[in-house]
């Protein structure tokens, strides 16, 4: 039974809140960092940063009185109550606001009985006796104040109501007197042992006298786990038998003082930080206060304030971001102010524009590009793998501009009016296919020679004569384009079919 009480009273002593008190924010002139958890730059709690006291002494004197045992001190047997004495010294860390941890000592004396043991026994069957008792136990403090106050009273905070629980150690000697006036030592129980095992429990309320004093009024309740607290002897005596019960239990009356300790103006016990917050909005709310924008001005009118513009020269007419740098949205290093093409990356020495080549080096690297392009066998049908040539050389034209002229190319061997057509019909099949690559129509022109330039002599192999077949490209000059047709043949009609007449019958 006495170990199941000290495992509740124990668990009840366990401090439930692990943070005690407020620590400052310091960001250091620094931006907050928003990507950390919870406040940003917060300072690590030291003893520095400390803005309350949280340790005290505690004193106090009082009177027991045996409550729950066989012989008790309120009206047993003569009608009227006996009054023992005791006192008290705690430690006392408060861990918040509403919650800390007492290490206290009690010393005191019962008495119970039919008579006080000071006195002569009023018969021979009257049974007096007194128990002297130390006792060492850790208490938790419960400020129930600070826990059940409302946020909306301003009232002075002077009164505070505290709950106590905890376990300990109890030693004492119980004497007993009896009708012969004899006192005899009948139970005496060491400290520090599983038997002296003690629970107490109970309320104070605390009035604040002065940043350093409080006067408490306390009524504990002190369950020894013990038969023979209460001087009666053995568990099984005549006086032990009287009653069922298994533990002699006392009231502690007591009022005491505590001694704040420590260098700050208020005690953690004593703050209420729901007060605070809402006594800081109150004063927020009350108070007129003159926001003064820009307080350095805007030195480039860029609409950016001087307090957060990081480019404090901006030239005029430039766009800028949030932070007052001009924009450069190609980001080659000239704003968009003096890019001329804003979108495009190019050199600072050319206005942000990319350097084109010379149309005559374009046409060579375009040329170069269509060296491999593929056509089926005796047809102008370009193939597909020559798409990824296409698409570089569309793209090369694109950038640099300019006007071009497609020639087309044959080998000597075969049909010379047959390799004509075929190198101008091919010509005009890449101009085409340039074109659908998004070229404009306009820029591109073609024509055919067929085998008029070939080099390679008809018993060359087929791969050495395959240098005269190609399509070579040139450019042309403003002043000469609008000579050149689009293209150099006509597109052969298609013939349509005949129709047979069916053969007039002879007449027999």
């Amino acid at each position: 039974m006495k170990l199941s009480l000290a495992i509740v009273a124990f668990a009840l002593a366990i401090p439930s809140a692990t943070y005690a008190q407020d620590s400052t924010a310091d960001s250091g002139g620094k931006y907050p960092n928003t990507f950390s958890s919870g406040s940003a730059n917060v300072a690590p709690f030291t003893n520095q940063s400390k803005r309350f006291n949280d340790w005290s002494v505690s004193v106090g004197a009082g009177v027991p009185l045996l409550q729950s045992a066989d012989l008790t001190s309120i009206k047993n047997g003569n009608g009227k109550n006996l009054f023992g004495y005791s006192a008290y010294v705690s430690i006392d860390k408060a861990i918040t606001h509403a919650f800390g941890i007492n290490l206290q000592y009690d010393k005191g004396e019962t008495r119970q009985g039919w008579f006080n043991t000071k006195n002569a026994a009023p018969d021979a069957t009257a049974v007096g006796a007194r128990t002297q008792y130390d006792a060492i136990s850790i208490l938790g403090d419960i400020n129930f104040s600070n826990l059940l106050r409302r946020v909306d009273n301003h009232s002075p905070y002077r009164w505070a109501l505290h709950g106590y629980a905890g376990i300990g150690t109890i030693a004492y000697r119980a004497y007993q007197k009896d009708g012969n006036n004899k006192q005899t030592l009948m139970t005496e129980i060491k400290p520090f042992q599983l038997g002296s095992m003690f629970m107490q429990a109970g309320t104070g309320l605390k009035f604040k006298v002065n940043r350093r004093i409080d006067i408490e009024g306390r009524l504990m309740y002190v369950v020894t786990g013990d038969d023979e607290f209460d001087g009666g002897g053995d568990a099984y005596s005549a006086i032990n038998k009287r009653s069922e019960q298994v533990s002699d239990n006392f009231f502690n009356a007591t009022l005491g003082l505590t001694f704040k300790l420590g260098k700050h103006e208020s005690h953690l016990m004593w703050h209420d930080p729901l007060q605070e917050i809402y006594y800081k909005l109150d004063v927020l709310a009350n108070k007129n206060q003159d926001i003064e924008v820009c307080k350095k001005g805007d030195a480039d009118n860029d609409g950016v304030c001087d307090d957060w513009d990081r480019q404090l020269d901006t030239p005029a007419g430039a766009r800028v971001d949030g932070a007052g740098v001009a924009l450069d949205v190609d980001l080659d290093g000239v704003i968009d102010l003096y890019d001329k093409c804003v979108t495009v990356p190019g050199p600072v020495e050319n206005n942000g524009c990319p350097i084109k080549k010379d149309n005559k080096e374009t046409a060579v690297e375009v040329e170069k590009t269509l060296k491999d392009i593929y056509f089926n066998f005796n047809k102008a049908t370009i193939r597909p793998e020559s798409n990824e040539k296409l698409d570089l050389a569309a793209s090369i034209i694109k950038e640099n501009g300019g006007n071009y002229l497609l020639t087309g190319h044959t080998d000597i061997k075969g049909n010379a009016a047959y390799n004509l057509r075929l190198s101008k019909e091919r010509a005009a099949a890449v101009v085409g296919a340039l074109e659908t690559r998004g070229i404009n129509e306009n820029v591109l022109k073609s024509r055919g020679v067929g085998s008029a330039e070939a080099t390679i002599p008809a018993s060359a192999s087929d791969a050495e004569r395959m240098a005269d077949r190609k399509v070579t490209v040139r450019f042309v000059e403003t002043s000469e384009w609008d000579s050149i047709k689009k293209k150099d043949y006509e597109d052969v009609p298609v013939k349509k079919a005949a129709k047979k007449v069916p053969a007039k019958k002879k007449k027999k």
